[in-house]
């Protein structure tokens, strides 16, 4: 089971009810001056949610100016199952927010609609701008596709939607840049899973491509803003461009980016672009600068092992080697950054730990029939949310450059500070690195020593 993430800052579950009697589950974060109600796409599932650090960050976020209010729509995530019926009309779905709304003791507020959710909040804006202070839409859509396909075609997604629910072949439309992403992949299918059972997930899919509100559009008096990214690989940017010609003042603004999920890809350009709208304030990044020790790894002649083996072997055999180097990472205590092709980048609060994690990950690496080289610095960084800057950070990566097969090189920094651990080492000289100023004494770590203690 997944271990959650950020569980203290995660906000209780309640439940509004709907004037035909169905229960909805909410959750409010934040306090701010302006209430903004999240309106989910295609499934939702409040607590999974949270398990999912970038999507728990983008909530943070939101909630940073406003008092968010979080639901999952009728027949999904913790809101009662509901009949086909009542799932798939968008005048339900009103009523949804309406009861939330009512439940939270907000009169007005903000609606935020990503994909699907952005045809139901624009028919609730041009219904009720009295309850409606702005609309948000992201990834929306007034139809899903600009030919109506036929009925035979219609049942073929449907059909795919029905066989593979819970799998992630659909990742690389909703989210591409982590489709390869093992920890993603396993939160992506279980949120799945847990959103919605695969008759309501053709239900809803079915409603879909009868969701037609281009008529209503231009009756939209509430100021509005619409997001879409220009590769958006599940809808495509004509339909957002589209809505916003529509929309009578409506402000357009189309980022860069492939992913359909909001709080993939450069997420805070969203956010800023949310916050600027609803405050007039655009905010600048605020990195927190802390001491840490990042460390580098890579695969030595990975090239030419993923052309021996193929690819969906050589995908198996990453997969197998990030698990085990993911356990080495939580036994010392590091905090992965991110992978990168075939090698990944994390931190640590402490030198030591980070070498001896190093020395277990390439041992572990060994076991698999794969060689690494690794390369640790110790420095100032930037942490900006779940990713790490600075010169720090370039520095370990070009240490790791350096280093030879089954080797861990640290710059003398991080030598210098583990004197005394027991963990020893040899002089590898001075070194030009690319793209750092002077150049750089950097040892070899002895891998016996460092190992000892860690047993």
């Amino acid at each position: 089971m997944p271990v959650q993430r950020e569980s203290a800052m995660e906000p209780g579950i309640q439940y509004a009810k709907t004037s035909d009697g169905v229960s909805i589950a909410y959750q409010v974060v934040g306090d701010g001056p302006l209430d903004l109600v999240w309106v989910p796409g295609f499934i939702s599932h409040l607590e999974c949610g949270w398990e999912e650090p970038s999507l728990a960050r983008f909530f943070h976020r939101l909630a940073s100016f406003s008092r968010l209010i979080i639901f999952d729509k009728r027949g999904t995530g913790l809101s009662d199952r509901v009949s086909v019926k009542e799932l798939s009309t968008l005048e339900a779905r009103m009523d949804d927010v309406r009861a939330v709304m009512d439940a939270v003791g907000s009169e007005r507020a903000a609606l935020f609609g990503f994909s699907e959710g952005g045809a139901m909040c624009a028919l609730f804006a041009a219904t009720y701008p009295e309850r409606t202070s702005a609309l948000l839409l992201y990834g929306a859509f007034a139809r899903l596709m600009e030919i109506q396909p036929t009925t035979d075609q219609i049942q073929l997604v449907l059909d795919a939607i029905d066989r593979t629910w819970g799998q992630e072949s659909n990742l690389h439309q909703f989210g591409p840049s982590r489709a390869d992403d093992p920890q993603f992949k396993q939160w992506w299918t279980r949120l799945m899973r847990l959103g919605a059972s695969p008759g309501a997930a053709v239900a809803v899919t079915r409603a879909n491509f009868e969701i037609d509100i281009g008529h209503i559009l231009p009756a939209i008096r509430v100021p509005t803003l619409i997001l879409h990214r220009a590769k958006d690989c599940l809808i495509p940017v004509e339909r957002g461009r589209s809505m916003a010609e529509q929309i009578p003042g409506a402000k357009y603004v189309e980022l860069p980016g492939v992913d359909h999920l909001p709080f993939l890809g450069d997420a805070d350009a969203i956010l800023d672009e949310l916050q600027e709208f609803l405050t007039g304030v655009r905010p600048g990044p605020e990195p927190d600068r802390v001491l840490a020790t990042v460390l580098f790894t890579d695969i030595v002649g990975s090239t030419e092992r993923a052309s021996e083996l193929g690819d969906r072997r050589w995908r198996d055999l990453l997969d197998s080697y990030y698990g085990l180097a993911r356990r080495e990472l939580d036994r010392f205590r590091g905090r992965e950054i991110k992978t990168m092709g075939d090698g990944f980048l994390a931190t640590f609060d402490g030198p030591a730990r980070g070498i001896r994690c190093a020395c277990a990950v390439s041992d572990s690496a060994t076991q698999l029939g794969l060689a690494i080289r690794a390369g640790l610095h110790t420095g100032e960084c930037e942490m900006m949310g779940e990713d790490v800057s600075g010169i720090a950070v370039h520095i370990g990566a070009r240490v790791a450059a350096e280093a030879t097969a089954g080797e861990v090189l640290v710059s003398s920094t991080v030598k210098d500070l583990v004197a005394g651990s027991g963990i020893g080492f040899e002089d590898r000289g001075h070194h030009a690195l690319k793209g750092v100023p002077e150049e750089w004494r950097l040892f070899a770590v002895q891998r016996g020593s460092a190992m000892a203690q860690a047993r």
